[in-house]
């Protein structure tokens, strides 16, 4: 178990020396985090869809934290992996978890699966997910939204769901 919390602390030590580079890398890898918000193009309701577009990053960044549905609304959500590395490096997903869900023991449990996709085999926790995509991919998946609440969603990915989650709301 030591093992391999040392060499996931390497690998997050060597991420954060890949990404030094602060708001310029930011910007050139298509957005930056602070100026970014769900008020702005990336959720667009007509009628009774809600077009979703979520972009990740190489930094482990989702560039929204928060996503504002109708309750039943039908929910096309597009996942963007705007950056260079591999899926098996760093790869991203979209997981809706059910109310409830203890984010931190879910993550523990998805970190296990990686011949499922970093996704809890049997798991109910699971409302919806997307494919693990790699950089320059592009997923999406359709659903209905789920009855009013708050709802968490994160990356699966080992470790990402530290920084790479946010609030789904239904109202």
């Amino acid at each position: 178990m030591k093992t391999i919390n040392f060499k996931l602390l390497i690998f997050f030590f060597g991420l954060l020396l890949l990404n030094c580079g602060g708001k310029e890398k930011k910007e050139k890898e298509g957005f930056s985090y602070e100026k970014t918000s769900s008020s702005e193009l990336e959720v667009k309701q007509n009628d009774n869809i809600a077009n979703i577009v979520i972009i990740g990053n190489d930094a482990m960044q989702f560039n929204l934290k928060e996503i504002k549905v109708k309750a039943g609304q039908k929910v096309k959500l597009t996942l963007r992996h705007i950056g260079k590395l591999d899926v098996n490096v760093m790869g991203h997903n979209f997981v809706l978890l059910k109310q409830g869900t203890d984010l931190v023991a879910f993550g523990n449990k998805a970190a296990t699966q990686k011949e499922n996709n970093y996704i809890p085999k049997g798991s109910d926790e699971v409302l919806v997910h997307t494919n693990m995509i790699g950089g320059g991919q592009v997923t999406s998946i359709e659903f209905d939204a789920p009855e009013a609440g708050t709802y968490e969603f994160l990356c699966s990915f080992p470790g990402h769901y530290a920084l790479m989650r946010g609030k789904f709301i239904v109202d």
